[in-house]
């Protein structure tokens, strides 16, 4: 459970990871179900890994409507890229995520580059997303209406730190 403030509304993203694996290929069903975000995440440095990336979204959409789901590809391990050995891999990257019709990010967990704002980014869309069916159900459609959003967890953090004054309490 990832906690997050988005618009200075508390917001919690629940995240598993099947890993891709076989031996998780069984359960892995449960845990698609009603998925509000799909990511999947392959390794930068290996052209297979970003082959079954197509195989794993198919696995992942059979639980799931792909038009009400949001979809992300991720490349990982952007760090042991050679710059040339990078953009080679983008290019056929970004031509896969085009025809999953996903958000592409490549990352570094070692570098922490891009960690950060992939996360913000799933979280912003996620929390939009919900805003608005909580809008089509209320039928809340006019400018003025008020729209409540609840939280059930009352201890709620955020993972983006608040800056504190420099001068005066």
């Amino acid at each position: 459970m990832e906690r997050f403030e988005v618009l200075g509304v508390p917001f919690s993203l629940q995240l598993w990871d099947t890993a891709g694996q076989e031996r998780f290929k069984c359960i892995a069903s449960t845990y698609y179900r009603g998925a509000q975000a799909i990511i999947i995440v392959f390794n930068l440095n290996d052209v297979a890994s970003l082959e079954h990336t197509k195989q794993w979204l198919a696995d992942a959409l059979k639980e799931n409507d792909p038009s009400s789901v949001l979809l992300f590809l991720v490349g990982s391990k952007k760090d042991l890229s050679t710059p040339a050995q990078y953009v080679l891999m983008e290019k056929d990257a970004l031509k896969v995520a085009q025809e999953m019709k996903a958000e592409y990010w490549a990352v570094s967990s070692l570098t922490g580059e891009n960690v950060r704002e992939f996360f913000f980014r799933v979280a912003a869309l996620t929390f939009e997303a919900n805003v608005l069916a909580e809008l089509e159900k209320s039928g809340a459609r006019r400018i003025g209406d008020v729209v409540r959003i609840h939280s059930e967890d009352s201890n709620l953090y955020l993972t983006a730190s608040k800056k504190k004054p420099t001068c005066c309490p």
